[in-house]
């Protein structure tokens, strides 16, 4: 019987990253990458769609080239939502067990949630629900730590984070992947597929932000408690840098962006006015991050500190700004747990979270024991983590 293969799509905005991956024979080693592609992104705007047609070229590009490499044929695949219309909602929702007292199931908890999910509903005008995550449960008012399954009372309460993009960004993006001759079988933002495989339990339950640098957008998702408590997308990215380079040197594009990223291209440009530039920009952003650990109340409060990953994660001093800004420990992100002989980077995390949420997925289905299946999020994505797909 041949092994179950899984295919993340990661849909950026300068590039479409494919990672088809099998699971390994022994379960404690992590998943084996059986092949990758790459093609440049055409169609897309900051992280959405806006030409259908190319976009699904790019699509199919990629994976011609990642069925090439891993030679296999995919006909379903995991992609995975990065664009500016990703926002999130906090809601709550309750459920009454029984007057008498009656005993909370997982069937009483799913109602409670779509119970919160309705009570959102006056904010969610032309967006779709990603994904609904399990933030606190109270049970009779008192907070539960860990899960309410098995307890007793009259009411059960539950606070949520609900993680939504503009439906017609989600809709363009799974018909162009579906007519490059995939069927989707679940949507995830990005962040969160990242943080499968670049955030430790222990990072996510000490508290951790995970920023993703990419071309036109800057993404971060918050975790505490190894539970996601925000996320959130800015339209701001590496791109960014190079125009800023190209217009104060009055020099063209793909010379700006080799020069951005170190390239010795023969300029007379002083390297201490380009550092200069990139650091202006890099505090730029991170300033941002700032802002938003702030209004969260997590500034300065994450002991696992900042983990940096994406295209822009590789730039000189990028670290070190980082933790001048935040006031945290800061580090550019790896994906764990891989072989030194590994070929890919942190800039393909989010295609081979993808393929591990997929493969988790179907451990959950099999198994009874989460923690003999996979380790700390699979039970957050089992329970929490809705992919709402037509």
């Amino acid at each position: 019987m041949a092994r179950k293969v899984y295919c993340g799509i990661d849909i950026g905005t300068y590039h479409v990253k494919v990672v088809i991956a099998a699971p390994a024979e022994n379960p404690e080693l992590p998943m084996q990458i059986l092949g990758t592609g790459t093609a440049s992104s055409r169609g897309m705007r900051h992280g959405y769609i806006v030409e259908k047609i190319e976009a699904t070229k790019a699509v199919k590009e990629a994976l011609a080239r990642a069925c090439s490499a891993a030679r296999v044929q995919i006909r379903n695949a995991r992609v995975g939502l990065g664009g500016v219309g990703i926002d999130e909602i906090h809601s709550t929702g309750d459920v009454t067990l029984t007057p008498a007292g009656g005993v909370v199931t997982q069937q009483m908890i799913n109602r409670a949630m779509r119970e919160s999910e309705k009570r959102a509903s006056p904010k969610l005008a032309n967006r779709t629900i990603v994904h609904t995550i399990p933030l606190e449960y109270r049970v009779d008012g008192q907070k539960v730590y860990g899960k309410p399954e098995g307890m007793q009372g009259t009411k059960l309460a539950i606070d949520t984070l609900l993680i939504t993009m503009l439906t017609q960004h989600h809709d363009d993006l799974v018909e162009s992947v579906e007519a490059a001759g995939v069927e989707v079988d679940g949507v995830m933002v990005a962040p969160l597929a990242a943080s499968l495989v670049t955030l430790s339990k222990a990072q996510k339950t000490a508290g951790v932000c995970l920023a993703n640098i990419g071309a036109e957008t800057l993404s971060m998702v918050i975790f505490e408690d190894d539970t996601p408590i925000s996320i959130k997308v800015l339209p701001m990215g590496s791109a960014d840098i190079t125009n800023t380079i190209a217009l104060q040197f009055q020099i063209p594009l793909p010379e700006a962006e080799q020069m951005k990223r170190g390239a010795v291209t023969g300029s007379d440009i002083p390297i201490r006015r380009m550092d200069s530039i990139v650091q202006q920009r890099l505090k730029e952003m991170f300033k941002l991050i700032g802002a938003h650990l702030k209004n969260i109340n997590r500034a300065g409060l994450l002991p696992a500190g900042i983990v940096i990953t994406g295209g822009g994660s590789g730039m000189a001093s990028t670290q070190e700004i980082a933790k001048a800004i935040l006031k945290l420990p800061s580090q550019v992100g790896q994906i764990g747990h891989m072989p030194r002989s590994a070929t890919v980077d942190a800039t393909w995390a989010v295609a081979y979270g993808l393929c591990k949420w997929a493969y988790g997925e179907d451990m959950v289905e099999k198994s009874s024991s989460l923690g003999e299946a996979l380790d700390g999020f699979w039970d957050s994505i089992k329970r929490g983590l809705r992919s709402l797909l037509p």
